[in-house]
């Protein structure tokens, strides 16, 4: 049988929910499909600029490296990231260095903050909910993630309007989104 076009479209959704439904708390040691969500080398005592975009549905959201979208988790609660294994792989945390801090550039109004991971590494927060990529968006304005299982919204600025950042709620889903 020769592939159709909307079998090849749905290709990349079919193999990021079959790598990525395991166990949420694996210990597989995370795979990052996005390229630098290390803001500055170790050592460095640069600072991370956290900026905003725009998009009609979502609002303003917050931004990190080369523009690109930075996600919630509802599974999350305030200062603890419950994204291991393999949801860190589709999902990669924003990790600064240690001495790095995370800086608020034009339009965001909310907290910036970090906290310790489960694997010693440090993961900005925003409002003291940790952030994250998705390894499904190649491009800055890309916000491929948004709404993915009803869990994985686009983190919204403080004050926006925008409805993308749901308060994380533990109990909202039962499954993992990813």
């Amino acid at each position: 049988m020769r592939p159709t076009r909307s079998m090849l479209a749905l290709a990349p959704v079919v193999l990021l929910l079959a790598a990525c439904s395991s166990n949420a708390g694996a210990s597989s040691p995370p795979t990052s499909a996005v390229a630098g969500t290390t803001a500055a080398p170790a050592g460095s005592s640069a600072a991370l600029a956290i900026g905003t975009a725009t998009k009609s549905g979502i609002g303003t959201y917050l931004t990190g490296q080369g523009g690109r979208t930075l996600y919630i988790f509802k599974h999350d609660t305030p200062g603890t990231s419950n994204c291991t294994g393999q949801c860190a792989a589709t999902w990669p945390p924003l990790e600064v260095a240690a001495g790095q801090t995370p800086t608020a550039g034009p339009g965001v109004s909310g907290t910036l903050g970090t906290l310790t991971r489960s694997d010693g590494k440090t993961q900005v927060t925003y409002d003291q909910m940790p952030l994250y990529y998705y390894g499904g968006d190649s491009a800055a304005g890309d916000t491929n993630g948004q709404g993915i299982g009803g869990i994985w919204f686009a983190a919204t600025v403080s004050g926006s309007g925008g409805a993308a950042s749901p308060a994380a709620s533990p109990s909202a889903s039962s499954g993992y989104g990813y």
